[in-house]
């Protein structure tokens, strides 16, 4: 019976989290913390499948304090999406409780689970632990947002500033919370109104204050667009006052809502609940909005978020009648018509110089065609098209190309494969396709590339986890799935261009403390030591960078105490480039200080002068690690 209800609890804790997920649009003043939640969340959720997937048992007790730590993050993050940003500066430590008080309840109920003592993978406690240590930062060092903000709106909201210093004030604020329009000034007065309503009357005080802030904001706002010469500040929005809400909560809500024109329930996309401006079809027959549904199914959902069918397809088909239908009623009520391109075209440089108009909708079809050579085809075109422009990588990824391109990943056929991880290379560059590339379960597809493909696309491949390891929690992941083993497998036996991509890729990934013993095992260190003294020493200075990151590892240190690297590491402190010289000694800092024993080892090989110049001259890296060395040596 307690297994039953634990397994309700995690079946409930993974749709909290999804809807969590969801929660995507934040103000500017709070979008970094709610991010920072929210992404933690996200990753306690691989902890959850695997636990109602091997049917793992855990304490229903802990189970239910992650459940209310997860309905308050839910709360909080709506709170955050929705609530009026001048309140939120007002109630700055107000706001940093609940975010605090949230973080050491997750940090208790994570640890309440005992998640290092089941039966799981060492990648994934590893992973759960990252998570709770984020959440103990968060803990302490949470910081609340806007101080300089919440200083200038208290001597405005207290009327204690002289006229310049409110009009210097009130300027900063329209900036910082980017009140440009009246229509900005409508939405706080909402906003302001709903945390009344939302309140039972406890904030009414406040709100009058506030109120009479903003009511401060939009006169600034109108002149200010009037001495510019401005048309944008036509129609000055009604700032309500507290003296404008009605007895009942429901009248006040009626009111504000008839503010507009009632949009109709099916020109609502289901997901956003907002007016669709280009709305398709998938293939369950559904319509909704394209940059909605196309963000559902980038971040891994396979189901229609109405039917719950499994979306064969991720081609969306523009809804032409039901835009049309839109259009119609938008003249009719006033309201800005929708604007939509009907069809996604992107422009390719040709050989002559030109350009040529390709159809994107054409491409994607091709891409889930049954025949190899149309697949090839626009691969390779969607290869070329990212790779230099970025509106384009943009649309690409928008048009929902990045999970076909990752099931072509795994295709016998060595050009579509080649063709299908360039592509995802040259997306990758963008920095949104990172999250959407690491949501189509890429990584698999890339490792299994990695290990099986042409030497043109092993080096892609591991071009590709180099861009996607620039985000930390990606290291993770990447260095869970096994990429480690075969990038190092590359950086020994690949082309020269191989191994330097390996090598850009293994740096990056071994700055997450997990990876470097797993880079440690896969038997890299002996393969570095080799190359400091290859000639010509092409691969010299990657070698030393490794190094000096992985010597920071407990089995870094041993495996390169024992190679008998010290004579080599102290002939490039007197001979290397600067930026060797500099790694070397961070190394021999690393080695030395966890056995002192090679102190005397490095003394004898005449390093003093070297280091001193390294410590006078050098990076402040290299003057840093110059100076711990010598402190070492007792100079």
């Amino acid at each position: 019976m307690a297994k039953t209800k634990g397994f309700n609890v995690l079946h409930n804790l993974i749709h909290i989290a999804t809807e969590i997920s969801q929660i995507s649009t934040f103000h500017s003043l709070i979008k970094t913390q709610c991010f920072d939640l929210s992404r933690r969340i996200t990753f306690l959720i691989p902890l959850f499948q695997h636990l109602v997937n091997d049917a793992v048992f855990v304490p229903y007790e802990a189970l239910v304090s992650l459940q209310e730590a997860f309905l308050s993050a839910k709360d909080l993050l709506r709170f955050c999406s929705q609530s009026s940003q001048l309140y939120m500066i007002l109630e700055r430590e107000k706001i940093k409780c609940k975010f605090t008080d949230l973080a050491s309840h997750f940090e208790q109920a994570i640890n309440e689970i005992s998640y290092d003592k089941i039966d799981i993978s060492e990648e994934l406690k590893e992973q759960i632990a990252l998570v709770a240590s984020q959440f103990r930062r968060a803990k302490e060092h949470f910081v609340p947002p806007g101080l300089e903000l919440y200083e200038h709106l208290l001597s405005i909201y207290n009327q204690s500033c002289d006229v310049t210093a409110e009009s210097d004030a009130l300027r900063l604020i329209c900036e910082k919370l980017q009140f440009v329009s009246a229509e900005d000034i409508e939405k706080e007065s909402l906003a302001l109104h709903k945390v009344i309503v939302d309140g039972g009357g406890y904030y009414e005080k406040s709100l009058q204050g506030l109120s009479a802030v903003l009511r401060k904001i939009d006169d600034f706002l109108f002149k200010d667009s009037e001495n510019k010469g401005d048309d944008c500040v036509e129609k000055r929005p009604q700032v309500l006052s507290s003296g404008d809400l009605p007895p009942q909560t429901s009248e006040l809500c009626a009111n504000l809502c008839c503010q507009s024109p009632v949009v109709p329930e099916e020109f609502r996309c289901p997901i956003s609940l907002e007016l669709m401006k280009d709305p398709v079809i998938i293939s369950t027959g559904q319509t909704y909005e394209r940059t909605c549904i196309r963000k559902w199914l980038d971040t891994g959902h396979q189901t229609c978020p109405i039917t719950r069918q499994i979306v064969s397809s991720p081609i969306l088909i523009p809804n032409h009648v039901l835009y049309n239908l839109i259009s119609n009623w938008c003249e009719a009520n006033g309201v800005e018509p929708p604007k939509r391109l009907e069809s996604l075209r992107l422009y390719k440089q040709t050989s002559d110089g030109s350009s040529e108009l390709i159809d994107l909708d054409s491409l994607m079809r091709k891409l889930i065609s049954r025949y190899i050579e149309d697949q090839r085809c626009a691969a390779g075109e969607l290869r070329l098209l990212a790779k230099h422009n970025s509106e384009n990588r943009k649309l690409i990824a928008e048009a929902g190309a990045i999970p076909l391109l990752t099931d072509l990943l795994f295709t016998p056929d060595a050009g579509t494969q080649e063709h299908a991880v360039t592509a995802l290379l040259n997306l990758s560059i963008y920095e949104e396709n990172k999250e959407r590339i690491m949501a189509s379960d890429a990584v698999p597809g890339i490792l299994y590339v990695l290990k099986n493909g042409s030497m043109e696309a092993r080096e892609n491949a591991a071009a590709t986890f180099f861009n996607l390891s620039s985000v930390d929690e990606n290291k993770m992941i990447i260095g869970a799935s096994g990429a480690i083993q075969a990038l190092v497998t590359l950086f020994c036996e690949g082309s020269q261009r191989g191994k330097a991509d390996a090598a850009s890729a293994l740096f990056k990934l071994c700055i997450y403390q997990g990876n470097k013993g797993r880079a440690v095992k896969a038997g890299i260190v002996p393969k570095l030591i080799e190359m400091l003294t290859e000639p010509g020493g092409e691969m010299r200075g990657e070698a030393l960078a490794i190094l000096a990151v992985i010597a920071s590892h407990p089995d870094g240190k041993a495996a390169i105490g024992s190679m008998n690297a010290l004579p080599i590491l102290a002939e490039l402190i007197i001979n290397g480039s600067y930026r060797n010289k500099e790694n070397a000694t961070s190394v021999l800092v690393y080695i030395c200080k966890g056995d002192p024993l090679y102190l005397p080892i490095v003394a004898s090989h005449e390093v003093i002068n070297p280091l001193m110049e390294l410590a006078a001259n050098g990076s402040e890296r290299g003057k840093r690690k110059a100076e711990q060395l010598l402190e070492l040596l007792g100079n």
